[in-house]
């Protein structure tokens, strides 16, 4: 099978630090393609076995026991010996990260004592690969590597002063310069997330108040100076990048909920963790909203309220299923796979699985929501987080998957960064690798 790697660009027209204006984004405009009638939430039959576990799954889950990873699809549904899937995520790394320099590593060492995530195709360093990349070596237990990549973002990336003090720009050139003081949402979430495993894996409490402090400024940042918090208080939603203007939306994709039951259970404010255990039930509400009814596909970027955001101030079609959102197929199997938190992720994951399977053997990378394609092109990252939607999918919707991811060769080339991240994620999740790294003497 033929792929072409995400020729992805996700900046902006209008660069995250400008937009301040909040006559630039109309919050409450309806596009007329979506009617209430088609965002309610039509139910489908499912196995009665499967509502019960994962009704049970959801009472255990209340406890606030910390899971420690995820299932092994590539063993249970394709019969892959530990040896071969050891091999596998051995080979990722070392050609994601000590590879070829031109055509096949996306890390780079950086003022002697740093390093670097590069995007290959806009030749930018970003926080969503910096944070990724910190993730994967938290996972695959590279403290070497995970200390460079953030070492370098401390140094480049983060503010010092200013209303921004405590967060990051979203993109710096290779020099350490930034390209836009503006924060990416996403970026923020996972840098904390792999701050926390790596205390709690690497038994280092500098990490964990380092996590703590991007948690109270994600959440209690003042909104002054052209700045807002990374979360909205009142909605309990992820915005999408700390603006007055871009505050009024938010990214499907950046919505968390198994990282924010996380945070509900180590925050240090007693009041913070109950807002946390809000923001994980609040977003998988907003996904039911969000998710198409027939196709389970979510938007690129969505109101608060699940509506798909059709305006054109990021460039156009950000109400339909593209690069961003194939993440949304992994959080939502994640969270279940994790805390089986709501039976809905069940069925969620078998219709958007049904639904490309209905596209093989050359799915689009990119859909209206009402499951009409948008390219010709097929990308492995949408098939890594397809495969991902595996772990609360049906065997059999998850099993062909499975078997394409284990038979993708790892992104090379020009294109190779959102692919090559995703499919070294997807590796993890899919291999019962991705471990939530536990406190001592957690349950």
């Amino acid at each position: 099978m033929n792929f072409a790697l995400s020729r992805r660009k996700v900046e902006p027209d209008v660069p995250i630090g400008l937009l301040n204006q909040r006559s630039l984004i109309s919050p409450t405009r309806t596009s007329g393609s979506t009617s209430a009638s088609r965002r309610v939430f039509v139910a489908r039959r499912y196995s009665l076995l499967n509502f019960l576990a994962a009704s049970f799954a959801f009472a255990v889950s209340t406890l606030s026991a910390t899971p420690s990873s995820t299932r092994n699809l590539f063993a249970e549904l394709l019969g892959q010996p530990e040896s071969a899937i050891d091999a596998k995520l051995d080979a990722a790394w070392q050609q994601l990260f000590h590879g070829d320099e031109r055509t096949e590593r996306l890390y780079y060492p950086a003022d002697g004592d740093a390093a670097y995530i590069a995007d290959t195709g806009n030749q930018d360093v970003r926080t969503e690969g910096m944070s990724y990349g910190m993730m994967i070596a938290v996972q695959t237990d590279h403290r070497d590597e995970f200390d460079r990549l953030w070492r370098w973002a401390k140094r480049h990336m983060r503010h010092d002063s200013g209303p921004r003090r405590g967060y990051f720009a979203w993109h710096c050139k290779f020099d350490g310069k930034k390209i836009d003081a503006g924060s990416a949402s996403d970026g923020e979430e996972w840098f904390a997330m792999a701050l926390f495993f790596a205390a709690h894996r690497w038994h280092d409490e500098t990490y964990a108040a380092e996590a703590q402090t991007l948690l109270r400024d994600m959440l209690h940042k003042p909104a002054t100076g052209g700045v807002t918090s990374i979360f909205d208080r009142e909605r309990r939603q992820v915005v999408f990048a700390p603006t007055p203007a871009a505050s009024q939306l938010t990214d499907p994709s950046y919505h968390l909920p198994s990282y924010y039951e996380l945070w509900a259970q180590w925050s240090d404010d007693a009041d913070d963790r109950v807002f946390w255990r809000e923001a994980a039930r609040t977003s998988r509400e907003f996904f039911r909203r969000a998710a198409y009814p027939q196709t389970g596909l979510m938007p690129e970027y969505a109101h608060f309220d699940g509506r798909p955001f059709t305006e054109t101030l990021f460039g156009p079609g950000k109400g339909d299923f593209r690069f961003d959102a194939w993440r949304t197929l992994a959080h939502v199997a994640l969270d279940h796979a994790w805390f089986a938190a709501d039976p809905w992720q069940i069925e969620q994951s078998n219709r958007v699985l049904r639904f490309l399977a209905s596209h093989a053997p050359r799915i689009p990378n990119q859909f209206t929501l009402d499951g009409r394609p948008l390219s010709e092109e097929q990308s492995p990252g949408l098939i890594a987080m397809a495969a991902v939607a595996g772990l609360a999918a049906d065997p059999e919707l998850a099993r062909p998957f499975v078997q394409q991811l284990w038979d993708l060769p790892i992104p090379t080339g020009r294109w190779r960064y959102y692919d090559g991240l995703l499919y070294h994620l997807a590796l993890l999740q899919v291999s019962g690798r991705f471990h939530a790294f536990a406190p001592p003497g957690a349950p």
